[in-house]
């Protein structure tokens, strides 16, 4: 009888513990995010970004998304660097700087694959992984023996640019 009481006191706690996880002050608007340009001069929703990872330069599909317009955005005056760092043996992780637009889903990803984490993290895979994540492109030109070539390295500089 005593460990039924038990069972049910613990399955209680859960049971009110986890709907509590997401309350809390309604989240504003963080102050650091990226606002796309608001001029066609600044950068044309045509202008073409270009990915290189410690200065190999790699082709990558883009996806359409907010996300990449902001990143274009970022880098409309000059090349925007982020320091990645190794994580897990599977991809390189950095942050971004601003927040970006995220569209979370769920997905296992594949090597190449870029993506946003948390709205201000950059991280390319060489591996793969499943979590919630913004798409934001996979690169087209590199096999996965490349990508770790490139990839699976304490730290690399990742640098995006306009065309």
């Amino acid at each position: 009888m005593i460990y039924k009481r038990l069972a049910l006191c613990i399955f209680s706690i859960l049971v009110l513990a986890f709907p509590l996880g997401g309350c809390g002050a309604p989240k504003e608007e963080p102050a650091n995010t990226v606002e796309p340009p608001e001029t066609e001069e600044a950068v044309s929703s045509d202008a073409e970004l270009t990915l290189s990872i410690d200065g190999v330069t790699v082709e990558v599909a883009w996806e359409d998304n907010e996300a990449i317009e902001e990143l274009k955005a970022l880098a409309a005056d000059q090349p925007y660097e982020i320091k990645m760092s190794k994580y897990s043996d599977f991809e390189q992780v950095g942050p971004i700087g601003k927040i970006l637009t995220s569209n979370d889903v769920q997905m296992t990803t594949q090597p190449g694959d870029i993506v946003l984490y948390s709205g201000d993290q950059m991280v390319i895979f060489y591996g793969k992984n499943s979590w919630a994540y913004t798409k934001l492109g996979h690169i087209t030109d590199k096999s996965e023996e490349e990508l770790k070539d490139l990839l699976a390295k304490d730290n690399v500089t990742v640098s995006v640019s306009i065309v």
